[in-house]
């Protein structure tokens, strides 16, 4: 069973940096992606980064993040980590981590809320201007 659990969610003023966390409790192992989707209010989810265990490089589908979000992953923590900076306004919003195994295929699947089975249960970013 894996379990996910986000924090380090908070209000920052624009401009700002923060990281938020995901740690990851059960197997997950070389096979797995695991992913952030951000939901701002009124909005659908949209996923935002994406770090194949496996390796290689984070994808970011977002061009309005690329630049200022970094998803990591910390072994010692077992955590995957996003760092934000720069933030503006459309940035706010719930913050979930997602995961599901990649399977036969080489890349992590389309970021799709559909794609991803496990989920935690989100952590709020308010951007204070």
């Amino acid at each position: 069973e894996v379990k996910l659990v986000e924090s380090g969610g908070g209000s920052v003023e624009a401009g700002g940096s923060l990281t938020l966390s995901c740690t990851i409790s059960g197997d997950i192992d070389s096979n797995a992606c695991v992913t952030w989707f951000r939901q701002p209010p009124g909005k659908e989810r949209e996923g935002v980064a994406a770090l194949n265990i496996g390796g290689g490089a984070p994808f970011y589908p977002n061009s309005a993040v690329r630049g200022r979000f970094t998803v990591s992953r910390d072994k010692a923590r077992n955590t995957v980590d996003l760092r934000i900076n720069n933030l503006n306004p459309e940035d706010a919003g719930e913050y979930y981590c997602a995961a599901n195994w990649r399977g036969m295929q080489r890349y992590c699947p389309p970021l799709q809320t559909v794609n991803f089975y496990y989920w935690g249960q989100g952590t709020q970013v308010t951007v204070v201007s």
